[in-house]
C-alpha cells in the first residue's frame, strides 16, 4: 500500500490527503487552494525513523459528520473501486491506510477538522481504524471557529524519514503535482525551507467525465467473477448489461451462439457457480465487440499544459502535445507529452546536468508516480524512441541525456498498475506504442528547434571567420594592386554591410543622437532626469513655486487672499512653457 519505508510512507501519506482534497473540490466545481506542512515533531518508535506531521488544508466542500469516520477509517468506504472514473483515488483506501500507519506508529489516528457551507462552525474530530469491524471511531469530537467558509484539514503524526529531492523526493512530488494541475494554487512548507506558494495559472476548473463501465475483454476470470458481487441479486442477464461497456441484446444472443445456456443468464448472479462464470467468460471472449468510448477520458489539454511546464524553472524551450484519446487493451487512454529544456542552472529540479539523464515526471490520472521507474511503461516507452535523431545525447538502450525534463501524462479510467501502491504502470505493447508515438510528434518539434539553433550558430561561425580574416584580405590585395586608402576603406565597409554587422553605423547613429540631446539640453529645451527621481523632482519644483509666490506676494505687501491669482496665473504660464522632459 506504499508504506514499505519509512521515506515511502511519508510521500504516501501526503499524497492521499491530496489526492482526495483535489477531487472532492474538482467535483464540486471548486478552484483548489490547499496548504500543505511538513515538520519533524520528534524522535520516531521505529529504529532510524523521526515522528513526522503531516498537515494538509484545503478549500473543498467539507465533509458532515458522519462521513468522516467512513472516509478515513473504513476500507472501502468511498466505493470508488470499480466505478471507471478519471479520478485519483481509484480504490478509496489510500488514505484510510494512511489513517493506520498514524495509529501502528505514534498510537494517534488522523485529527481531522471539517466544515460544510451549511455548518456554522467547523467540527474537530480524532479518528481511528477499528480495523477488526472495518469502521472508523470518532474520538474527541467538538465544535470549533474556523475562518474557512468550507473544507477540511487533516492531521497525521507517522513515523518515517523526510526525503526532499531525488526520485522519492517531497519536493519533485509537489512540482510534479503543481506541473499536471495548472488550476491549483499551493501553499507549503518543507523543513529547512521557507513557506512557498505557487499560483494557479489556468482560472478553469476541470470536469470530471461520467463514470464508464469496464469492457468484458480487459478483465481475468477472477476479477469478472468478482465484479459480479458489487451488484448484488439480478440476473446474469441484467448484469452484463449494467456492468459492462458494449453489451447489448445482440451481444447476449451471440454470447448465447458461443455456447453459454440461457438458463444461466436468467438465473440470480449470487447462486451462479464458478464453472458457469467459467463458461460465460470463455463465450464473451469468443464474441466480437465494438470498442469502448472514449468519452469518459478527460485531458489537461495543450494551452493549460504549456502554461504549467513554465512552472519547472527558466525554460529555453519546450512543446507539448495531446494526442487524441484512443482504445488500448479495450480501455480509452488519453496520452499527453511535454519536453522542456531548462536553463543550466536554473531549474528547480535538482541534479541535472548536460551528462546526467533526462528528468523524467511520471503522471497516470494526475498523480506523480515516483517509485520503481525502471519498470513503467512510461520510462520503457521513452527508451525505445532514437533521441539521437532529434538532436539529444542518448547513451544505447538508455534515456536521454541533458538539462531536459521529460513530462508523460496518462489519463484513463481503467489505469492498471503493477502493485496496490500505484507506483507503476504495467507496460501492454498497444500502450508502450501509443506513448512512444506521441513522444515522437514532440520530439519532432524539439528537433526543429535545435536544427534552427544548429543551423544559426554555424552561420554565425562562419560570419565571424569572414570578419577576422577578410581585413587581411583587403590590406594584402591594396598592397598587390596598390589601391589608394579610400578604395581599402570602401572595400572593408562593403564586406561589413554584406555580412550585415555595421557596427560603425549604429555607433555613429547613436553618437549623433547623444549630442543632439546634449544640446538640446544646453540650450534648456530638454531636461534629463532619472526615472526614480522624476517624482521627487516634480515634487520638489511644486513646493519651490509655491515658495517663490510667497516671497514675491510678501515684497508687494500683498496679502495672501490678493496673492493667490498672481501665483495661479504664474503657475500657468509656468505650465505653458514647462520645457520638454525626457526620461532616462
Amino acid at each position: 500500500m506504499g508504506f514499505s519505508s519509512p521515506t515511502k510512507a511519508v510521500l504516501t501519506t501526503l499524497k492521499e490527503a491530496i489526492d482526495n482534497s483535489l477531487d472532492a473540490c474538482e467535483e464540486s466545481g471548486i478552484l483548489p487552494e490547499l496548504v500543505v506542512e511538513i515538520e519533524k515533531a520528534g524522535a520516531g518508535t521505529l529504529k532510524n525513523t523521526d515522528l513526522i506531521r503531516i498537515y494538509v488544508e484545503d478549500n473543498g466542500p467539507g465533509l458532515e459528520v458522519d462521513e468522516i469516520s467512513a472516509v478515513f477509517g473504513e476500507y472501502l468506504a468511498s466505493s470508488k473501486f470499480g466505478r471507471g472514473r478519471c479520478s485519483r483515488g481509484q480504490q478509496g483506501i489510500g488514505i484510510s491506510a494512511a489513517t493506520t500507519w498514524a495509529q501502528l506508529t505514534s498510537a494517534k489516528g488522523v485529527q481531522v477538522v471539517s466544515k460544510t457551507a451549511k455548518m456554522r462552525q467547523a467540527v474537530s474530530s480524532l479518528v481511528e481504524v477499528d480495523i477488526k469491524h472495518n469502521k472508523g471511531v470518532l474520538k474527541d469530537k467538538k465544535t470549533i471557529q474556523w475562518t474557512k467558509p468550507h473544507g477540511v484539514s487533516v492531521e497525521f503524526y507517522i513515523d518515517g524519514r523526510i526525503q526532499l529531492n531525488g526520485e522519492g523526493g517531497l519536493m519533485t512530488y509537489l512540482l510534479g503535482t503543481t506541473l499536471v494541475n495548472p488550476h491549483l494554487t499551493l501553499k507549503y512548507k518543507v523543513p529547512d525551507q521557507a513557506w512557498q506558494k505557487v499560483e494557479r495559472v489556468s482560472d478553469v476548473c476541470p470536469s470530471i467525465p461520467e463514470a464508464t463501465t469496464p469492457h468484458p475483454h480487459t478483465m481475468k476470470l477472477g476479477e469478472f467473477i468478482a465484479h459480479s458481487h458489487l451488484f448484488g441479486r439480478i440476473t446474469v442477464r441484467a448484469w452484463l448489461k449494467k456492468g459492462f461497456s458494449r453489451i447489448t441484446d445482440n451481444v447476449i444472443e451471440a454470447i448465447i451462439k458461443n455456447g453459454v445456456n440461457k438458463k444461466v443468464l436468467e438465473q440470480s448472479v449470487d447462486k451462479t457457480a464458478d464453472g458457469d462464470f467459467k463458461d460465460l467468460f470463455s463465450a464473451i471472449h469468443k464474441t466480437e465487440l465494438m470498442a469502448p468510448s472514449t468519452r469518459s477520458v478527460m485531458i489537461i489539454g495543450e494551452e493549460a499544459f504549456s502554461k504549467s511546464v513554465r512552472r519547472l524553472g527558466e525554460v529555453d524551450f519546450f512543446a507539448v502535445l495531446t494526442r487524441k484519446p484512443t482504445i488500448c487493451d479495450y480501455k480509452p487512454v488519453a496520452v499527453e507529452v511535454a519536453i522542456a529544456r531548462l536553463k543550466t542552472g536554473t531549474a528547480k529540479i535538482e541534479g541535472e546536468t548536460n551528462e546526467s539523464p533526462a528528468t523524467i515526471l511520471r503522471f497516470a490520472n494526475r498523480v506523480p508516480l515516483q517509485f520503481d521507474k525502471a519498470a513503467c511503461a512510461m520510462v520503457k516507452a521513452i527508451e525505445t524512441v532514437n533521441w539521437r535523431t532529434y538532436g539529444l545525447i542518448q547513451p544505447k538502450d538508455s534515456l536521454p541525456q541533458g538539462p531536459y525534463v521529460i513530462a508523460v501524462s496518462l489519463v484513463s479510467p481503467f489505469i492498471k498498475f503493477k502493485n496496490a501502491s500505484k507506483e507503476t504502470v504495467d507496460a501492454s505493447d498497444e500502450l508502450v506504442e501509443e506513448m512512444r508515438r506521441t513522444l515522437i510528434q514532440a520530439g519532432q518539434r524539439l528537433s526543429r528547434h535545435i536544427r534552427k539553433e544548429s543551423k544559426e550558430a554555424d552561420l554565425e561561425e562562419k560570419l565571424r571567420h569572414i570578419e577576422q580574416f577578410c581585413p587581411i584580405l583587403v590590406d594584402c590585395l591594396c598592397r598587390i594592386i596598390k589601391a589608394p586608402d579610400s578604395r581599402k576603406k570602401k572595400a572593408t565597409e562593403g564586406i561589413i554591410k554584406l555580412l550585415g554587422r555595421d557596427v560603425n553605423a549604429a555607433k555613429r547613429d547613436l553618437k549623433e543622437a547623444d549630442t543632439a540631446v546634449k544640446e538640446a539640453v544646453s540650450k534648456g529645451k530638454v531636461h534629463v532626469v532619472k526615472t526614480d527621481d522624476v517624482i521627487k523632482e516634480v515634487e520638489a519644483q511644486g513646493d519651490e513655486a509655491e515658495a517663490d509666490d510667497k516671497v514675491e506676494a510678501a515684497a508687494e505687501g500683498k496679502s495672501k487672499k490678493g496673492a493667490e491669482k498672481p501665483a495661479k496665473k504664474k503657475a500657468e504660464k509656468r505650465a505653458g512653457s514647462k520645457e520638454k522632459r525626457v526620461t532616462v
